[in-house]
């Protein structure tokens, strides 16, 4: 049976990897001295395809995966995993070693503070200059300067050389011409680190609106609470390669899951750099997590039960402390700081060695990286016996009792639907 002229409309990637790789190769050191040479010359391995080896590095190396217009993707992995390579590859700033990059539009890129800025240059000139370089005439640029210069709140210092610009200024001249030039791609890579926290949350809602408007959002960044705000997809990537590719939370939680298996076991202990304060006479001689059945653990789940046990040791007498403690997400958020005076436990006169246990019946915890605080105070005289800040961590895994991913916390809820009756 015929069908007529009828045609499927099939949507196109605005942005496409095809067996992308990168690779970089450097160059042999020259030796500065004699010794240096004879050094050089009888280190070297005998093999000399590893030795040439060793001076190659594919920062990306053959990945596959499509954009569609208005999407709002992020990448993310450790550091040296080829996010910032994979970047500059599709705003167009280096070619692929291998494979092929289809851009379709307009791509305003932020990868790199003063990138595309002549520092000789006043801010005034910097902003046509950018323009003009993503296709603006003349006309155009004068009809948004002013708005760029609102934006970027830089009014008083528009015509003075950018040299003289701090790392916050620059990032706020950069980014307002990025978001003013009408751009097809926002590509933006960790710089939103820089500058304060109120034009942090200024460049966000700009980047809302640009999604409202259709714009597609390339975003790198560390912060994965700044993922979860700005991106509804993921691509992970490590060492150089593709790990994952899929919703947010998905590909959070696998890449979470993964920086746990991969973390020293040191470090989940103890962490490296806590600060100990306090007056002394008793002191927290050692913290340990305790699961249902008593056992040692650095991670659990969602509703697991968890205890938190303190031992310490007095050595003198001590009126009435107070021992504490609280527990704060990864990025610094407070999320509880319970204590025995608050619990109404009179603790007397304390001498000798002794233990405290927290006893969590359900972790209501969502998946990610905690920090945990223990303490020893007097409240009365605003003093603490000892105070280990920041000294423990622990990691909540996926699997619990909820599916929620987003956010701090499992509310204990339910929910119920009734649909109306017509």
């Amino acid at each position: 049976m015929a069908l007529g002229n009828q045609s499927t409309s099939k949507i196109e990637p605005i942005i496409r990897l095809e067996n992308v790789s990168k690779r970089f190769e450097f160059a042999e050191e020259q030796a500065n001295s004699i010794l240096e040479s004879l050094i050089n010359r009888f280190s070297r391995s005998p093999n000399k395809k590893q030795h040439q080896l060793a001076k190659e590095l594919w920062a990306v190396n053959d990945v596959n995966f499509d954009i569609m217009p208005g999407q709002s993707m992020g990448i993310i992995g450790r550091n040296g995993s080829g996010k910032s390579t994979m970047m500059k590859m599709i705003a167009r700033i280096l070619r692929p070693t291998q494979g092929k990059i289809t851009v379709r539009g307009r791509v305003s890129a932020l990868l790199e503070l003063g990138a595309g800025f002549h520092t000789d240059l006043t801010g005034r000139e910097n902003i046509y200059l950018n323009a003009s370089v993503l296709g603006l005439k003349k006309q155009a640029v004068e009809a948004l300067f002013n708005s760029v210069v609102a934006f970027s709140e830089l009014e008083r210092f528009i015509d003075v050389p950018v040299k003289h610009y701090s790392s916050g200024m620059y990032m706020r001249l950069g980014f307002s011409v990025a978001v003013h030039v009408n751009p097809d791609v926002l590509i933006i890579d960790e710089i939103l680190a820089v500058g304060d926290q109120t034009f942090q949350e200024k460049c966000i809602q700009r980047i809302y609106d640009l999604r409202q408007q259709g714009v597609t959002i390339v975003l790198v960044s560390h912060n994965l609470e700044m993922i979860r705000k700005l991106c509804t997809h993921l691509v992970w990537v490590e060492n150089g390669r593709l790990r994952a590719t899929g919703p947010t939370e998905e590909v959070i939680q696998q890449y979470l899951e993964f920086l746990y298996d991969h973390e020293p076991q040191q470090a989940r202990k103890q962490t490296s750099n806590f600060e100990r304060r306090g007056t002394g006479g008793i002191q927290i001689t050692a913290v340990r997590l305790l699961d249902a059945a008593g056992n040692v653990q650095q991670s659990f789940k969602t509703g697991d039960p968890m205890t938190i046990e303190m031992r310490y040791t007095a050595y003198r007498p001590i009126n009435e402390p107070e021992f504490g403690l609280a527990v704060y997400s990864n990025d610094g958020t407070k999320i509880n700081g319970p204590n025995t005076r608050l619990a109404g436990i009179k603790t007397g006169t304390v001498t000798g060695s002794g233990i405290v246990r927290y006893k969590i019946q359900a972790l209501p915890l969502l998946p990610g990286k905690y920090l945990l605080t223990t303490a020893i105070q007097d409240s009365r005289r605003a003093m603490a016996y000892d105070y280990l800040d920041n000294a423990f961590d622990f990691r909540v895994i996926p699997g619990g009792t909820t599916k929620e991913t987003d956010g701090i916390i499992a509310l204990p809820a339910t929910w119920e639907w009734t649909p109306e009756v017509v």
